[in-house]
């Protein structure tokens, strides 16, 4: 059993401002476009997301920083590539109080011109790599399409970076390969479904040699950047005079990596597993992950409320999150509505015969079913939790399979992508054919696909029918 997911799936933006509003994630009506402010229960989902990549990146020898938000005009413009990719999107500060500054001020819209001025100071020697650092800010960019929260923002307040140096060009490839393992674990334990593409030259990186990226799909067929995996090679070292001494005692520039995800993430989290009710959220994440509602009767309450408090607390105990809704004025039905809402994983409703027989009546979020269990075995709930969590993956995974076709055919491929599909098929790898096939079906060559690729080997190119060389996705994008 299921909640109905109709408007989910036919009426999605509406769906998902207004389970962004009733739910408490964001308060959209800051008085500037492009900005939101968290509110407490958001914040809340957002610092365990948080938690969860920072418990990652630390785990694979990663230490965290925090630089300053303002980059001077003279560091941002020395990478020409980089300046020109970020150029339209930059907030100038210009004044000091009322006195105009000498050098203008950056607004940081990502920080690799930040952190390698630094790095240039840190390293000296081979023994100093590799270097691998990353923070958790606001990043800033004068967003001028259809702004909107979470996807599309001028201020970026959930965006973690890394950046990494390196004492050869192949210890830089191993850290892209460890940044993508870093990024599959993050989005498996969201139970958030991905393909990863290399993306194609014109759509890299400013400053990059190539660019990995992480995509999902959302209910209306469009695809959303979730991650990005860059291998910088020594194009900013040698901008920013990142040199160290090698082994053989000779100078040589340090070969590069960064990597960042963004507040993308909550939005595929609250995007990819609601329902027509409103957010359900992986246990792991979940602010609260059980809800305990007193079905209180005549003069059973106070034994009742009792028995919640305790049932809390055992709960905590073996490491749950729990919270007893004992308001009196609002009824129990208003109380399950408000949770469903919020995508509360359990439920747990402790009324006059629970109270007698010593059990509880447990609720799942994904499939609304319940289920009575006895009040000493609360362990039993850690079991659901990984129930619910497979439950999730998998209904994501064939969604998000669903949404996919495979075409040989440009004409066929237009006509998925207007019937919201996502396209793969296959590409000679051409950059003039690349562009051209973007231009006929009016939707974003996403890249090449790394993984779960069909092999290219005796198929045809689907525009220019060229002997094909590689898997491509094909997507309308946010």
């Amino acid at each position: 059993m299921h909640a109905k997911r109709e408007k989910w799936a036919n009426n999605f933006s509406e769906w998902f401002n207004e389970v962004i509003e009733t739910a408490g994630i964001l308060d959209v009506r800051y008085p500037v476009k492009g900005l939101y402010v968290w509110l407490p229960y958001g914040f809340k989902i957002r610092r365990l997301v948080t938690e969860l990549i920072r418990e990652i990146l630390y785990r694979y020898d990663h230490e965290e920083v925090l630089f300053p938000i303002l980059i001077p005009e003279t560091e941002f413009a020395k990478e020409a590539q980089h300046i020109k990719g970020f150029e339209d999107q930059v907030y100038w500060v210009t004044h000091g109080g009322l006195d105009e500054l000498n050098v203008k001020l950056v607004l940081r819209p990502t920080s690799e011109t930040a952190f390698y001025p630094m790095f240039a100071l840190w390293i000296r020697s081979h023994a100093d790599m590799p270097l691998k650092i990353f923070q958790i800010g606001s990043v800033f960019r004068y967003e001028t399409k259809h702004t909107r929260p979470l996807i599309r923002l001028r201020e970026i307040t959930t965006f973690k970076e890394a950046h990494t140096a390196h004492a050869s060009y192949e210890d830089a490839e191993r850290q892209v390969k460890e940044a993508i393992a870093i990024y599959k674990e993050f989005f498996d334990r969201l139970a958030i479904p991905y393909s990863i593409c290399r993306r194609p030259d014109w759509d890299k990186f400013p400053g990059a040699e190539y660019t990995v990226a992480f995509d999902t799909i959302f209910p209306d067929g469009r695809t959303l950047q979730i991650a990005t995996v860059h291998n910088l090679a020594q194009n900013f070292s040698k901008t920013f005079e990142i040199t160290f001494e090698n082994i053989k005692g000779e100078q040589e520039y340090a070969y590069q990596t960064c990597y960042g995800i963004s507040d993308r993430v909550i939005a595929s989290l609250i995007a990819l597993h609601g329902d027509d009710r409103g957010l359900i959220l992986v246990p792991e994440v979940s602010p609260i992950q059980v809800v305990i509602v007193p079905i209180w009767y005549k003069d059973k309450k106070e034994e009742i409320t009792e028995r919640c408090f305790e049932i809390k607390e055992k709960l905590e105990k073996i490491g749950i999150r729990a919270h007893v809704d004992d308001r009196e004025k609002i009824r129990p039905g208003a109380k399950f509505y408000e949770w469903e809402l919020k995508g509360i994983p359990v439920r747990i409703e402790i009324g006059p015969k629970d109270f007698e027989e010593n059990t509880i009546t447990v609720c799942r979020r994904d499939t609304l079913e319940k289920i009575r269990i006895n009040a000493d075995e609360l362990e039993k709930i850690k079991d659901i939790f990984a129930e619910i969590y497979k439950n999730l993956k998998n209904r994501a995974h064939e969604e998000f399979n669903k949404r996919i076709s495979f075409v040989d055919d440009i004409e066929e491929a237009k006509k998925c992508i207007k019937e919201k599909k996502v396209v793969r098929a296959f590409w000679c790898g051409e950059e003039e054919c690349g562009k051209e096939i973007e231009d006929k079906v009016e939707a974003s060559l996403l890249g090449i696909l790394l993984e779960g690729s069909r092999s290219a080997e005796g198929m045809k190119c689907v525009n220019c029918k060229k002997e094909a060389k590689y898997e491509i996705q094909i997507a309308r994008t946010y």
